[in-house]
C-alpha cells in the first residue's frame, strides 16, 4: 500500500547507495546494450506474451530457452549492472518448470495464452514450492507455505512458469509513517530502472521495478491502497487492481479484507487482460469471491478494443487540473486524445468528499490487520506467531529490522480490539457510505468512468526520512470502495514515468480495459527505463 496516501487524507498524524555511483560511470544506457548482448539469440526488450507464444509455436523459442533468457538477465540486470535489487528470492524449480511445460506442448497439449511464459510474483503471496513468503520481514525467514495461494493455483493451473519472487516494501508499507519505499529488512532497498536514485513505490515496489526492466514477461502485484497502480504508474507499466473479490486472497499475507487485493503487472493492456482472466476465479475460502460468479470471464482479451473510448463521457478530477504545470500539461494532453478517440471530458471532484473521510480508512486497515495478519501468522513456519511477538521480534533485532524506520503503525494495530469494537464499525459504515457517494457521482453526472493521474513522479531514495508527499494520486477512491482501477503510461515527467487513470464500478473491468487500450493504442507512451543514476539537468 502507498503510506502517503493516509499523510495526504489526514489518516495519520540487501543494498545501498554505493552501487549508484559506481554503476553511473558507465553511463546511461550501457545496461540495455549489454542485456541485447547477453539475450542476442532473444530480445526480451519490451517483448509481449502473444510475440513468445508466437516463437514457440514456430519453433523459433521453448519455454526453457525464454526461461533461461530471462535467469541471464535478471543476473546481469538485477544483481549487477545497474543493481536493481528487484527480486528477492529466484525459484530453482523454474528451469524444470519450464521443461515440463515444453513436453506438454509437443505432445500438443496448450493449456492457453500463459503456457510457458515466465512470471514474477510479489513476496507476500504464498507459494507452495522450495521459496520462502516473507513480507520482506526477516521475521518470516524459514517461512515455507504448504500450498500456493489460491491465485497461484489458477496461474500454474494457466501454465505459467514461476521465475521468483520479487522484493517489496515491508509488510506491504504497512509497518511505519516513514518507510522508504521498496525497502526491507530482507531484501534491502529496491530502485527505479528509469532513475537509479528513485524508489520504484510502494509495495509492490519490485514487481514494478522489475516488470519495467523486462526482467519477466508479466509480473504480480498487491493492493491495499495504491500498490498495484502506483508502482505501475512510476514505472510505466499498465496495472490492474480488480474488483476486491475479482480475485481471491487466500494465501496472500493480509492487510485488509477489505480492500486487499492482487493484481496484474505489465507493459501492455493486452497482457494484462491475458494475466486477469488467468487469475480469475470462486474460492470456497475467500467468501467474498462468491460475488464475482457471473461477473468474471476468462478471456478479458475480446475487450481490446481501439474505439473503446468513443461515445463515453470521462470524468476528469478537477483538483488534478491544477498544481505543477508540467504534470497537468501530461494530463491535459492525455485529456485531448481521448476526446480525438471520441470521448467527451467532464470536470468532477472526488477529493473533497475523500477529505470528509478523515481517518476512517486507515483506522479500518488497522483493525483488519491486527486480526488478518493474526490468522495468516498463527498458521506460518515464521519465527513469530502473532502481531505481538512480531513487535518482539523487531525490537530484539532493532539493528537489522529496524536499521532506519521504526514500527509505529504495527504498535497502533496491536492495540486495537476486535472487528466487533464500535470505532472499527463506525469507521467501516463511513467507508462503505464513500462508495454510495462515488456511484452517485457516476450516475448523477452520467459518466463512464472517472480519470486523473494515477500518481505523482516517483520519490527519491531517502532511507533517513522516508517518502514525502510526491504529488496528485488517484488510488484512495478505488481502493476504499472497491472498485477496479487500471493505469496506463500517459508521458514522462523530467524522465520519471506518471500514469494515467480510469476507475469506475464494481466489476467494471471489461469497460475499463476497452478504454485503456483505446488510449494506449491512441498514444503510445511506454517508453523503456534509461538506467540514469540522476535526473538529467540537460
Amino acid at each position: 500500500m502507498d503510506r502517503r496516501k493516509f499523510i495526504r487524507n489526514g489518516s495519520m498524524t540487501g543494498i545501498g547507495l554505493t552501487a549508484v555511483g559506481s554503476w553511473s560511470r558507465i553511463g546511461a544506457g550501457a545496461v540495455g546494450n549489454n542485456a541485447s548482448k547477453i539475450t542476442a539469440a532473444l530480445n526480451l526488450e519490451e517483448i509481449t506474451v502473444q510475440e513468445l507464444q508466437s516463437k514457440m509455436k514456430n519453433g523459433e523459442e521453448t519455454s526453457v530457452s525464454i526461461t533461461k533468457a530471462y535467469l541471464e538477465r535478471i543476473k546481469e540486470i538485477d544483481k549487477a549492472g545497474p543493481m536493481l535489487n528487484s527480486i528477492i528470492e529466484l525459484n530453482p524449480d523454474s528451469i524444470s518448470i519450464a521443461e515440463s511445460l515444453d513436453l506438454e506442448r509437443k505432445k500438443g497439449k496448450i493449456r492457453g495464452p500463459l503456457h510457458g511464459i515466465p512470471i514474477l510474483v510479489k513476496d507476500n503471496i504464498n507459494t507452495g514450492d522450495q521459496m520462502m513468503t516473507t513480507a520482506g520481514s526477516l521475521a518470516l525467514v524459514g517461512n515455507r507455505a504448504k500450498e500456493d495461494a489460491f491465485v497461484m493455483k489458477q496461474l500454474r493451473d494457466a501454465g505459467v512458469v514461476l521465475l521468483g519472487k520479487t522484493n517489496l516494501s515491508e509488510w506491504a508499507n504497512f509497518r511505519s509513517t516513514h518507510s522508504c519505499s521498496g525497502w526491507s529488512s530482507r531484501g534491502g532497498q529496491t530502485k527505479s530502472p528509469y532513475i537509479l536514485d528513485r524508489n520504484p513505490s510502494g509495495s509492490s515496489a519490485g514487481s514494478g521495478s522489475a516488470g519495467a526492466a523486462n526482467l519477466s514477461a508479466i509480473c504480480i502485484g498487491t493492493e491495499t491502497d495504491g500498490s498495484v497502480v502506483s508502482p505501475a504508474s512510476v514505472n510505466a507499466l499498465v496495472g490492474i487492481k480488480p474488483t476486491v473479490g475479482l480475485w481471491s486472497r487466500t494465501g496472500i499475507i493480509p492487510i485488509s479484507a477489505t480492500q486487499d487485493t492482487a493484481g496484474p503487472m505489465t507493459r501492455s493492456v493486452q497482457d494484462a487482460a491475458i494475466l486477469l482472466g488467468a487469475g480469475t476465479g470462486a474460492d470456497e475460502k475467500d467468501p467474498i469471491t462468491r460475488e464475482s460468479t457471473g461477473k468474471s470471464q476468462k478471456d478479458y482479451t475480446v475487450y481490446l478494443k481501439k474505439d473503446g473510448l468513443k461515445g463515453k463521457r470521462i470524468g476528469i478530477e478537477k483538483s488534478h487540473l491544477t498544481g505543477n504545470p508540467d504534470l497537468v500539461a501530461l494530463l491535459r494532453s492525455a485529456m485531448s486524445v481521448m476526446e480525438t478517440q471520441g470521448a467527451t471530458m467532464v470536470e468532477v471532484d472526488v477529493m473533497t468528499p475523500l477529505k470528509l473521510l478523515g481517518t476512517a480508512e486507515y483506522q479500518v486497515l488497522l483493525y483488519e490487520f491486527k486480526d488478518g495478519l493474526n490468522k495468516y501468522l498463527g498458521s506460518a513456519n515464521g519465527k513469530v506467531k502473532s502481531l505481538k511477538e512480531l513487535i518482539a521480534f523487531n525490537l530484539e533485532n532493532e539493528k537489522k529490522a529496524m536499521p532506519f524506520f521504526k514500527q509505529e503503525i504495527l504498535i497502533e494495530s496491536e492495540a486495537k480490539g476486535g472487528l466487533d469494537s464500535k470505532e472499527y464499525l463506525d469507521a467501516l459504515s463511513k467507508t462503505m457510505g464513500f462508495r454510495k457517494t462515488i456511484l452517485d457521482l457516476i450516475t448523477t453526472s452520467k459518466l463512464d468512468a472517472l480519470s486523473g493521474i494515477t500518481n505523482g513522479p516517483a520519490c527519491c531514495i531517502d532511507l533517513v526520512n522516508g517518502d514525502y508527499d510526491n504529488g496528485p494520486s488517484l488510488s484512495t477512491p478505488a481502493a476504499i470502495t472497491g472498485f477496479p482501477h487500471i493505469t496506463v503510461p500517459m508521458g514522462l515527467f523530467h524522465e520519471l514515468p506518471i500514469g494515467l487513470s480510469f476507475y469506475a464500478g464494481l466489476y467494471t473491468e471489461p469497460l475499463l480495459i476497452s478504454l485503456a487500450y483505446s488510449y494506449e493504442q491512441a498514444s503510445m507512451k511506454r517508453q523503456r527505463p534509461g538506467y540514469r543514476s540522476v535526473v538529467s539537468l540537460e
